[in-house]
């Protein structure tokens, strides 16, 4: 019998570091290193990860054949980094000084770090960073054939690339290159209403409905866009190029008000710059997947890269009727990079056969009711031990009205969503629980709206949507007929950012909520992730039960136990909960 191939591959020294581990090429591990650190959008060497995916596999490191790394940093700074800097000296001095220390310490010296950090031995492969945005989404999608179109900040020199996918073979034929950027265009105008670049750019995206698209002017005065899809920005407006900010005067004097500062008041100026900024950048990302189709002829489109977790703008393509069927790989921005890599590796390296399409991102972490009732006894925690049919039965009779529920089972989702396994979940029916789940849970912005999780055989009776939607990446209208019975997830503008379940995919979530449809008539219900306000998602029992304990939840099913806060001795104050918070850098 042949020893199976394992391949590792790593994204890390930027942000959101992730790691993927596929076994003779299936994915059996997959995770971000913040699930850990517990510090949001880590970017650091992801060893803990890599840790928990040995210890997944049952396998020690010199178990893997090969490691990638999620793109090419000798390209990256000796091509771009440096050329930038000396194009627009003397200006990006103290810029250049941090991306030098940055550099020379750690992001030039990849493969030493590899072989260091893990004892590794073996081979070290390389793709760039669009390239294993491509792969990331065409391997996975389970098309034979495909238009694959990429878009982000920026990788070593391209910011959005162009091609196709045929069996095995993948490859992107044309490129836009920095500083011409559609990530950074969004990233900087997320920067000028206070919100913080690569993390809250989907807070302005969910800002947008409540404007409106007043500054469209203003925007195309920022980018030239053909016909083709090809852009340009106009530089004068941005300083990313040398300075420590994305944005200047230049971008003060053209919208008349000076930039946001965070965490102070949002005005109706701020909410018409987001909607104007959100539907130029549809008609961008419209007109490039118009060409990429004309270059390269397929029913089927696969994206990826920041850009691609704009679920607005996915919505848009999809409805536009240009490609029959569209994949997105649930962790589509730079974590998603290093299970691109690896599958490249697989494809590129080994000649490896395709496999089925990615059906679920359940691929991080599990617990064991073992592991959780140690955890609960250790903490002195009084819970209820049920079955595995009163799991089902209690939670969604719990769900009825207005309890908030911290729902933590099974394997942690791979990608910045929650999707069943480490999520709060509410009654949608109930338009309290919007406010409440945003101010006295989450502690964040009351504009900011929540997901429904729907069984896919209902999606079309109350969405107008009529396909699968498992990673929350698409967003369509509720139904008008529907609206008022589910307010809590429909945003201002008649939306929803949609994931949707079957059996599948993930049982014990699936059965909750056809438990809950049974007694209610309702198959919707909110979902958001187990998580505060600048905190990552939860990975272990001891950060569901903080999180729990801290917030203003009801109850908390964990695993085969719940834990009703009723029944707690002593119940968290708001300063309590003013000093968790503190640990954390609000974003």
């Amino acid at each position: 019998m042949e020893k199976p191939i394992y391949i590792l591959g790593i994204s890390c020294y930027y942000h959101d570091s992730g790691i993927a581990l596929l076994k003779d090429g299936e994915i059996i591990f997959a995770a971000q290193e913040e699930r850990y650190t517990r510090k949001k959008h880590d970017e650091s060497f992801p060893s803990k990860a890599i840790e928990h995916a040995l210890q997944h596999a049952s396998i020690t490191i010199h178990d893997i054949n090969a490691i990638g790394f999620y793109e090419k940093p000798l390209l990256k700074f000796f091509d771009r980094i440096l050329y930038t800097y000396f194009k627009v000296w003397p200006k990006g001095l103290i810029s250049y000084h941090r991306a030098m220390q940055e550099w020379m310490t750690k992001k030039l010296w990849i493969p030493h770090n590899i072989k260091k950090e893990l004892k590794y031995k073996g081979p070290i492969y390389f793709t760039t960073h669009h390239e294993s945005h491509a792969a990331s989404s065409y391997y996975c999608s389970g098309f034979s054939d495909a238009t694959i179109v990429t878009v982000d900040g920026v990788g070593e020199w391209a910011t959005t690339t162009m091609g196709y996918g045929r069996g095995s073979d993948m490859k992107l034929t044309k490129e836009i290159h920095f500083p011409h950027s559609l990530g950074l265009l969004y990233s900087a105008i997320t920067y000028y209403l206070g919100f913080k670049v690569n993390s809250a750019e989907y807070k302005v995206m969910g800002l947008a409905p409540y404007g409106e698209p007043k500054y469209r002017d203003h925007i195309k005065k920022l980018i030239d866009v053909q016909e083709d899809g090809s852009f340009a920005l106009n530089m004068k407006y941005f300083t990313y190029e040398y300075g420590l900010r994305m944005t200047g005067k230049k971008m003060e004097e053209l919208f008349g008000q000076k930039t946001r500062k965070a965490e102070s008041p949002l005005e109706q100026f701020h909410k018409d710059v987001a909607r104007s900024l959100q539907e130029v950048t549809e008609e961008v990302m419209l007109k490039i997947v118009k060409h990429a189709k004309q270059l390269h002829p397929s029913e089927n489109l696969c994206l990826a890269g920041g850009v691609a977790l704009n679920c607005v703008a996915n919505g848009k393509i999809l409805r536009d009727g240009l490609f029959k069927d569209i994949f997105i790989q649930p962790a589509a921005g730079d974590a998603g990079g290093a299970l691109g890599v690896a599958l490249a590796i697989w494809h590129r390296q080994f000649h490896g056969e395709r496999l089925p399409k990615m059906r679920h991102a359940y691929l991080g972490n599990e617990y064991s009711n073992e592991e959780i009732e140690a955890f609960l006894k250790e903490q002195n925690m009084p819970y209820e031990t049920l079955s595995d049919e009163e799991v089902i039965t209690r939670t969604a009779e719990l769900l009825e009205g207005t309890n908030v529920i911290g729902w933590y089972q099974g394997r942690m989702e791979f990608g910045p969503r929650s999707l069943g396994n480490r999520s709060i979940i509410a009654d949608a029916r109930n338009k309290e629980n919007w406010q409440k789940v945003n101010l006295k849970i989450k502690f964040r912005e009351s504009f900011r709206p929540f997901a429904p999780t729907v069984l896919e055989e209902k999606i079309s009776e109350w969405f107008d949507l009529d396909r699968e939607s498992p990673y929350m990446l698409l967003v369509a209208d509720v139904h008008p007929d529907k609206r008022e019975k589910i307010p809590a997830v429909t945003h201002v503008d008649g939306s929803a950012r949609i994931q949707t379940i079957n059996h599948e995919q993930n049982p014990k979530y699936y059965d909750l909520i056809k438990a809950f449809d049974a007694r209610t008539g309702c198959p919707v219900i909110i979902n958001t992730s187990f998580n505060v306000r600048g905190e990552p998602i939860v990975e272990a029992p001891k950060d569901a039960l903080n999180c729990f304990l801290h917030t203003q939840m009801d109850y908390l099913v964990m695993g085969n136990f719940l834990l009703d806060k009723k029944k707690l001795s002593e119940q968290p104050e708001a300063e309590g909960q003013k000093e968790y918070l503190e640990k954390f850098e609000l974003d």
